[in-house]
């Protein structure tokens, strides 16, 4: 493995690239093989390696988007201009090697919430990406009621995995898989393109967010995520803790969580 010193495990693996799916020119989802050893928490995130032609490879952080069961791992990502990451990822093809470092990290899973009956996930851009991972799991389904994801986002164009969270919207609970969900997608730059068009802080702060998806929202019984741009996460942490909503710390579950993204 490249890089790694003589006598000493490497702390990469090597994988393939199986499928790559370009939603809009600067969003990417890629699917890559996975090692049998490697392990994760749904919420938790990677780091992807693309090699240049000497093999030395960039890394960045990226949430992954598969079930902890499925064989291939996944990821959403942002292409951005002049990013050297982001210039390898433009340019890769099916088949081409890629590395993935063997440890899993991150803090926003359900385990980290106090228990609750009804499951927010806020989400702008990529900050769905750990959501799709839970839903797919399935056992968040086991563990509420009623989930809601709403992911924020400035085209309609950029609404990636809609089809997908639409089909689980129309999924009847069963004795298995008792939650009901709710998919809100926002679009806030193409007016009429969604039925809510404003920011998730504005949409929360007059009510119109419960009211859409015909949940309510109270720290007693809502336990909440959140996931993306800095100042959508600053805005929803003030106005939930207005709301007498606790933030989880490292070892004390709470009613919210957050993760930034950029």
């Amino acid at each position: 493995m490249p890089g790694a010193a003589p006598g000493k495990a490497p702390k990469t693996t090597r994988e393939t690239i199986l499928a790559l799916r370009s939603w809009t020119p600067t969003l990417l989802s890629i699917r890559v093989t996975r090692d049998p050893g490697f392990r994760f928490i749904p919420g938790h995130y990677a780091r992807l390696g693309i090699p240049d032609s000497s093999g030395r490879p960039v890394f960045r952080p990226l949430s992954i988007v598969s079930a902890p069961a499925d064989p291939h791992l996944e990821f959403f990502c942002t292409l951005i201009t002049g990013g050297e990451f982001s210039g390898r990822l433009a340019s890769c093809r099916v088949g081409d090697p890629v590395e993935v470092e063997k440890a899993s990290f991150g803090f926003l899973t359900v385990g980290s919430l106090a228990p609750g009956t009804d499951l927010w996930l806020l989400a702008s851009g990529t900050g769905l990406a750990p959501y799709l991972s839970m839903l797919r799991d399935g056992a968040v389904s086991k563990a509420f009621d009623q989930i809601v994801v709403v992911h924020s986002v400035r085209r309609a164009a950029e609404l990636a995995y809609a089809e997908e969270l639409g089909r689980l919207a129309q999924v009847r609970p069963t004795a298995d898989l008792r939650a009901r969900l709710h998919y809100l997608p926002v679009v806030t730059r193409e007016p009429g393109a969604s039925p809510l068009s404003e920011r998730i802080p504005a949409l929360l702060a007059d009510g119109r967010l419960p009211q859409a998806a015909g949940v309510t929202l109270d720290s007693a019984h809502s336990r909440v995520m959140v996931c993306g741009n800095p100042d959508m996460t600053a805005e929803l942490r003030g106005l939930f803790t207005e709301r007498g909503f606790r933030t989880t710390r490292r070892g004390t579950p709470g009613q919210i969580a957050f993760e930034k993204y950029w």
